[in-house]
């Protein structure tokens, strides 16, 4: 354990460090398991050697910004706290993200890629027509494709977005689900909603959809269509069939976009039964016309003990241990 302390003085100063009901301290106290007190100007951090002189670092480096009379944005953080912990191949610069910045308007903070294969994620889907992304949870495949969604029909380079999720239960049986069919729906279909919601403001989103220009629909309706001029998102992809993979990607019309995302290490679908995110990404990754973005541990951007439980369960190796049960002489 450690300790080092920071002097503020201007209490102005400490209040704007601070952030709304103290979110900025809370942030970095989360991130990186420290504690943070605050007491006649001077700030204590005290934990881990190595995270104190991380959250030590910080600290400075949002104090000397205010000095300078600049405001602090909550993503600057965000990426303050992944640099900090990334490797050296993951870093994001500031120019890189003000680059990389989506054009995204009406919302409370600006969206833009926290690591350096997030902001590969989103120039793979600028530029090409087709973009297949597998990644762990809480790396952000489904929020940066919505994201980038949204952006593209604000410029008026497509038309019309449509979301499409596979309707596979996660291991467990929900059994007859009550209310018409949009309702039976909604508990597969939630989490696009929720991404575009943080984006567009809800009257908006609500009358888009009545318009048909935003549309959210299960991968099973998706067949014997022809999408021009759209921005097409399959998420949770590793659960489509081949079958059902072919059957969407030709569903690209005229001026189309198509991003497919899905986390291969998490497939749903009965046991022997192929995942069609696997399956495409063999086939199709020689196609120049189509980018394959890989996301990694380190991409993931939400509480810090997602990476090490992602990270637990894709290597148990290191952390076995032995069942409860009965003992070797029973």
């Amino acid at each position: 354990m450690s300790e080092s302390t920071l002097t503020l003085g201007d209490p102005q100063l400490a209040i704007q460090l601070f952030g709304p009901q103290d979110s900025h301290l809370r942030k970095v106290r989360n991130q990186l398991g420290v504690a943070i007190t605050h007491r006649n100007g001077t700030i204590r951090i005290a934990g881990p050697s190595s995270s104190v002189d991380i959250a030590t670092g910080i600290l400075e480096k949002l104090k000397e910004k205010l000095l300078r009379g600049s405001l602090i944005d909550p993503d600057e953080i965000d990426t303050l706290l992944q640099n900090a912990t990334a490797p050296p191949s993951k870093l994001i610069t500031p120019e890189k993200t003000e680059q990389r910045e989506l054009g995204i308007g009406n919302t409370s903070r600006r969206i833009k890629p926290r690591t350096e294969g997030q902001a590969d994620y989103v120039q793979a889907i600028r530029h090409h027509d087709m973009t297949l992304c597998t990644g762990p949870a809480g790396c952000g495949k489904t929020y940066l494709a919505v994201a980038t969604a949204v952006e593209a029909y604000r410029a008026k380079s497509i038309r019309k977005i449509v979301l499409v999720r596979p309707a596979v239960e996660a291991g467990e049986s929900l059994g007859y689900l009550p209310g018409d069919l949009n309702e039976k729906l909604n508990p597969y279909l939630r989490p696009l909603l929720d991404a575009i919601n943080e984006m567009v403001d809800f009257d908006q989103v609500k009358f888009l959809m009545e318009q048909d220009i935003i549309e959210v629909i299960p991968l099973a309706y998706m067949r014997g269509r022809t999408l021009n001029h759209a921005f097409i998102i399959l998420d949770e992809a590793q659960n489509a069939t081949v079958a059902q993979m072919k059957m969407f990607l030709t569903r690209m019309g005229e001026g189309s976009k198509v991003v497919v995302s899905g986390d291969i290490s998490q497939v749903d679908l009965p046991y022997g039964v192929t995942s069609g995110l696997r399956d495409a990404i063999q086939r199709l990754q020689g196609i120049d016309e189509i980018a394959i973005i890989r996301l990694q541990e380190s991409d993931i951007v939400r509480h810090r003990l997602v990476q090490k439980i992602v990270a637990a369960y894709e290597h148990p190796s290191n952390n076995s241990s032995r069942s409860v049960g009965p003992t070797d002489n029973s």
